[in-house]
């Protein structure tokens, strides 16, 4: 009896898992996203320097691939364009750089309810900071330079249509401030970005 009891939940497990990977196939395992993306940097203090960054917005690109229906991995590029005020003891030095992000994240979807799929995100990945050299926000000796980051955050999809869906979605960065090769500029301060979005999923 009880060895049927273990065979009646062995082949009931097995019956859950095939018909959840069959979910997702039927669905689609794999996504593609546009989102527009807002920018917001809070401000920092630290070795004297008062730090403040532009608001602004810019675009995030990805992919994601469908495990099952509760776990994926994604990875992502993003791009966005502010400009770093410093304010130090000797006047302020401001930078305007194009940011390029690329991150990789693990998803995990929570219970949908009715065409919406909520979902979490943790990740970690790299943000570039390449100075343009225009004029206002420019600082000699100013270099690119990259910062690895941390992402969390999460979202949610609207189903629209068979495969396309509208997706809401705030991210977190946390990452050492940049300074751009500029020992005069550098803080040494944890900066934190917030990053809501809200754009297209095609699924296939």
């Amino acid at each position: 009896m009880k060895g049927t009891q273990v065979l009646f939940a062995g082949l009931f497990a097995a019956v859950l898992l095939f018909s959840s990977a069959a979910s997702a196939q039927e669905e689609g395992r794999h996504e593609v996203v546009l989102q527009g993306t807002g920018f917001y940097t809070k401000d920092s203090n630290g070795n004297g320097i008062s730090q403040h960054a532009t608001d602004t917005g810019g675009f995030l690109v990805g992919y994601r691939f469908h495990f099952n229906r509760w776990l994926a991995a994604s990875a992502d590029y993003g791009f966005v364009r502010n400009t770093q005020q410093n304010f130090t003891s000797t006047g302020p030095f401001n930078v305007q750089s194009n940011i390029h992000q690329a991150t990789a994240a693990l998803i995990v979807g929570l219970p949908s309810i009715s065409r919406l799929q909520p979902y979490v995100l943790g990740g970690a990945g790299a943000l570039v900071f390449d100075p343009t050299g225009n004029a206002g926000g420019f600082v000699s000796g100013a270099e690119r330079q990259a910062k690895a980051a941390f992402v969390y955050g999460g979202g949610v999809d609207y189903k629209l249509f068979y495969r396309v869906a509208i997706r809401a979605e705030y991210r977190g960065f946390v990452y050492t401030r940049p300074y751009f090769g500029l020992a005069s500029l550098n803080s040494d301060v944890t900066a934190h970005t917030a990053q809501p979005s809200v754009g297209v999923v095609f699924r296939f």
